[in-house]
């Protein structure tokens, strides 16, 4: 159902530019103003000169961010910095890491891989299936981009089901006793490792044992849609050619939906504008929700917050939890969904998130205007959200339970898509391991 195709794939020469640690990047769509800025600055040939240009002033049509990075990708390439491969090659890549808020002395995680082009494929052609919305401006600098380099410089990252490990334990086996040919901690200690899997026998086991699954795309769904767009541009202007081309693919990283390396991570909302009174909370939640009360002092604030952070991971896991503080106010709250509001076993995968449910039961009733919510502000981290609260930047904090991977599955499958900020997959591929150069 999916078409792996191994590739040959372009990758900083280090003879040439030196420690690779030096001009590889985050994804886009994490990296701020100053962080682009300081990565732009920090090396000549960092791959954010390509992937995330600066604005200058005069910009226009015919000389513009886009342009200068086509112009500096054909000078990389032109001077050996960025040199492609000779076969076609699947990336075998692991990232060790310890997971984000993990507690102390907690053991570190390794999300397995491989780096390969995929098929593109209609979204609704069971093969490829997206979990989350996308807006059209984010397409619109990525498709600028694509047409200006003609190239994939971030993996889209995607999922498929391998409870036996067949795939990646075919790769493994190939590069066991190989050293990487990338091997570095990165800005935040990250272990960053990638072979290159040549043997035709093994790539083609791989390949033939993913053509039977499909893949749920879990980050990247604007790159993924501006691949489909950029193609049908392509095919427009070449007269619809007959064959594979290369705009026919498009840069992934595949992960096992089983590896135990893969970590999602909730996103807690923030209020900033006011909210009721927790009497008024209590008549508006308490015919939906049991509401237990976590009151604490200013010497026993760390100790329950800890308590009650646990008692809503706990609790979650088998029944929709959410987690509440209000400005002002010395108590922590979980929120347990009564039995009698609980979604029944034929409603759909979407309905059935926590994340659907705290905006339909809790965002709703205590934010009831489009302006209240879109004032919300977004966190991946317990203590941030809290904090926010605690400090007055935020005027309420609702704690979700990560959405599982098996959640994302049904939805997708069924196709549905996530409500926003429904799902943060970890660790996220650095951008610059390998490029898929399209047409050089």
């Amino acid at each position: 159902m999916s078409t792996i195709i191994p590739f040959h794939g372009t990758r900083y020469n280090a003879t040439v530019v030196g420690d690779v640690k030096q001009v590889v990047a985050p994804p886009y769509d994490i990296i701020d103003a100053a962080g682009q800025k300081a990565l732009h600055d920090r090396h000549p040939q960092n791959i954010i000169r390509l992937e995330l240009g600066l604005d200058q002033p005069g910009d226009g049509p015919a000389h513009n961010r886009y342009t200068r990075a086509a112009s500096t990708l054909r000078d990389w390439l032109t001077s050996g910095a960025l040199k492609r491969d000779a076969q076609p090659t699947l990336y075998y890549h692991t990232i060790e890491y310890l997971p984000p808020y993990a507690p102390a002395g907690s053991p570190t995680k390794t999300l397995k891989g491989f780096l390969a082009t995929v098929k593109l494929e209609a979204l609704d052609s069971g093969h490829i299936y997206p979990h989350e919305n996308t807006r059209s401006a984010a397409k619109t600098d990525r498709l600028n981009l694509l047409e200006a380099c003609k190239t994939n410089f971030s993996p889209i990252w995607s999922l498929y089901s391998d409870p036996q490990n067949t795939v990646l334990g075919l790769l493994e086996t190939a590069v066991k006793g190989k050293p990487a040919d990338i091997d570095f901690r990165d800005d935040v200690g990250f272990r960053q490792q990638l072979w290159a899997v040549t043997d035709p026998a093994v790539v083609n086991q791989a390949v033939e044992t993913l053509r039977s699954k499909p893949l749920f795309i879990a980050d990247g769904h604007h790159r993924y849609e501006t691949a489909l767009n950029y193609q049908k541009l392509r095919r427009q202007q070449a007269g619809a050619p007959a064959g594979q081309q290369p705009y026919d693919g498009v840069l992934m990283l595949l992960t096992s939906l089983e590896d135990p390396g893969l970590t999602v991570l909730p996103t807690h909302r923030v209020t900033t504008t006011a909210l009721p009174s927790y009497d008024r909370v209590q008549a508006l939640l308490g015919a939906t929700f049991d509401l237990k009360e976590f009151p604490f002092t200013a010497a026993t604030q760390a100790a329950t917050r800890a308590t009650f952070i646990e008692a809503m991971r706990t609790n979650g896991r088998t029944v929709p939890v959410f987690g509440l503080a209000l400005k002002g106010d010395s108590r922590y709250i979980t929120l347990t969904l009564k039995a009698s509001h609980r979604p029944n076993a034929q409603a759909s995968p979407r309905t059935k998130l926590d994340v659907s449910l705290l905006q339909q039961l809790v965002v709703t009733a205590l934010c009831p205007t489009q302006q209240e919510q879109e004032a919300i502000l977004y966190t991946k981290d317990d203590h941030e959200a809290l904090d926010w609260v605690a400090k007055g930047t935020g005027t309420g904090a609702l704690l979700l339970n990560a959405t599982k991977v098996s959640e994302v599955q049904a939805v997708a499958t069924a196709g549905e898509r996530m409500p926003h900020k429904s799902t943060y997959f970890f660790p996220k591929p650095l951008t610059g391991l390998v490029i898929n150069v399209m047409e050089p």
